[in-house]
């Protein structure tokens, strides 16, 4: 039975599908991140540099092993147009265990 603090979830947002489709598929081909979701129409209200400010984004959903998390950071950083983009790692406590199996069996 796989430990559920193996994985992680990790949300990103970027501005587009096109950006969000690039680096899923860079996370997935190289066997960093068994699986991306990309979840279009997110609003976000935000301050930056001292404004306040509304966009439209899509947010990333990416299951991958703990492991993986320095180069999963590394590449969005590499590949992603904001200047300082949100990269969230959050801890699973459960999950079904087949699924979690699955997610860090990704070669």
């Amino acid at each position: 039975m796989p430990s559920p603090d193996e994985i992680q979830i990790i949300f990103c947002t970027v501005p587009d599908i096109d950006t969000g489709e690039q680096i899923a598929r860079r996370l997935v081909e190289q066997s960093l991140a068994a699986c991306v979701n990309l979840i279009p129409g997110v609003t976000s209200v935000y301050r930056w540099q001292g404004q306040v400010e509304t966009g439209n984004e899509v947010m990333m959903k990416i299951k991958a092993a703990r492991a993986n998390y320095a180069r999963i950071e590394s590449t969005i950083c590499s590949q992603h147009p904001y200047e300082l983009p949100e990269i969230i790692a959050v801890s699973l406590s459960n999950g079904l265990d087949n699924y979690l199996d699955w997610v860090l069996e990704q070669p």
